[in-house]
């Protein structure tokens, strides 16, 4: 039997469990923190400067204001911790995938495409 993935939503924050990459441009959410911990493979982080890969068991904590983007390694299984604000923009970048909207739809959610 395929296990369920993880997702539990509050006030203050949601984690869920995912696969895949997330946007291929960097990006930076001014008002809100991000985190990332690593179940299975590797996810790769890009900042602006910098760019680490990291594997299982680490947890990368992304704050306010930090430029950054990621990507997934093949069978890369994570946790994500989102903000309400966060988890309602990737609601609306998976509903309207039209690369024109994107920045505009950024910035409804106090956050800025720099690429």
């Amino acid at each position: 039997m395929p296990s369920v993935p993880f997702s539990a939503s509050g006030k203050s924050f949601s984690i869920h469990e995912w696969r895949g990459s997330g946007p291929a441009k960097l990006h930076v959410h001014k008002s809100d923190d991000e985190a990332w911990h690593i179940l299975e493979g590797e996810l790769t982080f890009r900042y602006a400067e910098a760019v680490e890969t990291v594997g299982p068991g680490t947890t990368v904590f992304v704050p306010a204001g930090v430029a950054h983007t990621y990507s997934a390694g093949a069978g890369a299984r994570y946790l994500i911790i989102l903000t309400p604000r966060l988890s309602a923009l990737i609601e609306v970048l998976q509903a309207d995938r039209d690369p024109a909207h994107q920045r505009e739809i950024y910035r409804r959610f106090d956050s800025e495409l720099l690429e």
